[in-house]
């Protein structure tokens, strides 16, 4: 299901939000809460069901190994911790006298011990957490290897044995990468001691299946809603905040992201030799606009969503095609992903406080893997590299002269050229198709075909509003619209303008089959 179907505006959705709002009506909290989240649960198995039933059992894997690798971690933990306890010296002036050889202690989930001086226990209990650390991680990691890139290796094992085993294709479950880091979050984030471990295994499975963020990010962090899964705020201000906020990123969705992704299709469907270069520069700029509002809209339906329902998820876009250099792209596109990385991979490699070099090798690593994760082809792979090496070279020299430099619109050109260039790789089938498609750009031909033939009068419109609204407009009017946007007229006009959004929304809807969603791939 997709947030953008007439079953999700029409059916889904308004029944989640009755039943949520009926149980507003419990007076003690507590049961109040445990309804509403068993409400979220529910729907959010339907949810993620819908687009096949047996995608939600590897789902309820993944969440039933992290809750018990938790537990289990957080068992070594306490055991650690009082074993740390045991061999410390109690405050005691004179301690000649005591004999700490066989002090027992108790726990109320830790079976009684008995620790002596020596360390051997202590790091067997240290040992054994970091053993169920690792063998999580080799749980998630395995899992995301065996459903997103199996089908890759088998086939370089078959171009190698040049040999079709006639193995059977392994299905990708939907959104598998984004639920898996978000419970790889929680465990980590368990190991190093930042949140406590959850120890109702419904309120994890909330947590990592919830549907607003379930299939698509943004990744949320376990500590950014744990309070929020206990207890959240809930009122008329916040629920119409969260309608305007999922309307607009419907309406970026369906009427931009949709209508220049069917140029985008048609133009990328059509043979090198048939393209001209204008016709390769139109495909890869409507591509451009398509992911970014395709993206960005599902993340501000998503935080809608999560306002509707109580939660606060944290930006995932920044208008990122506003950047002037390749750092600040990264800052700005899918903040989630790139806090996550950061978090997780850049800064326990060591960041950039183990020398230049080292520095430079953990960037690499960081887009190296980013663009494993996006898919299991040498695109994503190049893609990422390639990532990598434009932010090392930014981080050598490249930085300190954009910084220098005091025409900024130059700094955006450039920023935007290599952006552009590199969705090249992003959309394209294979590797050879994208350096074909990159050749065309710069070969000066003419097309066989009109590029009016891909492209008709109101896709030309709506490509145009897409690049004036992918940060443009905003940065211009910015400082106009913060002096009337309190004014009664702007407060009704706004309303007109989403009433008028969700049903140009629903007519396009129902009158066009292209309505892909473009991360559910991932």
């Amino acid at each position: 299901m997709v947030f953008s179907s007439l079953t999700f505006l029409w059916i889904f959705l308004p029944c989640v939000l009755l039943i949520n709002y009926l149980f507003s009506f419990i007076k003690n909290q507590r049961i109040k809460i445990i309804c509403k989240n068993a409400n979220l649960l529910i729907a959010s198995i339907v949810f993620y069901a819908w687009g096949g039933i047996w995608y939600v059992f590897v789902m309820i894997a993944s969440i039933t190994g992290n809750y018990l690798f938790a537990l289990l971690i957080n068992h070594y933990k306490a055991k650690e911790k009082l074993e740390i306890q045991a061999i410390e010296p109690p405050p005691y002036e004179n301690n000649d006298d005591i004999n700490y050889e066989n002090i027992v202690f108790s726990s109320e989930n830790v079976a009684s011990i008995s620790v002596t001086t020596s360390s051997s226990k202590k790091i067997s209990s240290k040992t054994s957490k970091k053993i169920a650390f690792v063998f999580c991680l080799l749980f998630n990691l395995g899992l995301l290897f065996y459903f997103k890139y199996t089908n890759f290796f088998i086939g370089i094992i078959e171009s190698i044995a040049r040999a079709d085993f006639g193995l059977k294709e392994v299905i990708l479950p939907i959104g598998i990468s984004f639920f898996t880091f978000q419970a790889m979050s929680y465990v980590i984030d368990v190991y190093l001691g930042k949140v406590e471990c959850q120890k109702n295994f419904f309120t994890l499975a909330l947590y990592i299946s919830l549907f607003p963020q379930l299939v698509a990010g943004p990744i949320v962090k376990y500590s950014d809603v744990e309070l929020q899964l206990k207890n959240r705020e809930e009122s008329v201000d916040k629920f119409v905040i969260g309608i305007k906020r999922f309307l607009y990123g419907l309406a970026k969705k369906v009427i931009i992201a949709n209508v220049v992704g069917e140029v985008a299709e048609k133009i990328f469907s059509t043979s090198i030799a048939e393209m001209g270069t204008a016709m390769a520069w139109i495909g890869i700029i409507c591509y451009t606009i398509q992911i970014y509002f395709d993206f960005s809209g599902y993340s501000d339906m998503a935080i809608g969503l999560g306002k509707m329902l109580g939660f606060d998820f944290l930006e995932n876009f920044n208008y990122p095609y506003m950047s002037t250099s390749i750092k600040g792209f990264w800052r700005r596109w899918h903040i989630s992903l790139s806090s996550w990385f950061k978090e997780y991979v850049y800064i326990p490699l060591g960041g950039n406080r183990k020398g230049k070099i080292r520095t430079y090798i953990n960037l690499f690593i960081v887009f190296l893997l980013t663009g494993i994760w996006h898919g299991a082809n040498y695109t994503f792979i190049l893609w990422g590299v390639f990532y990598g090496v434009f932010l090392v070279i930014e981080r050598l020299f490249l930085g300190k002269w954009l910084d220098k430099n005091k025409i900024k619109p130059l700094n955006w050109l450039y920023t935007m050229f290599v952006v552009v260039l590199l969705w090249v790789f992003f959309r394209a089938p294979d590797v050879n198709y994208a350096f074909s498609y990159i050749g065309k750009m710069f070969d000066f031909s003419k097309s066989e075909m009109s590029v009016f033939y891909c492209v008709n009068l109101w896709q030309w419109i709506i490509l145009f509003v897409g690049i004036l609204l992918c940060g443009p407009m905003q940065t211009l009017f910015k400082k106009v619209y913060q002096k009337v946007k309190d004014k009664t007229w702007v407060f009704w006009v706004d309303y007109i303008i989403q009433f008028a959004l969700y049903g140009l929304c629903i007519l396009l809807l129902i009158n066009n089959s292209f309505n892909p969603f473009i991360y559910f791939q991932f």
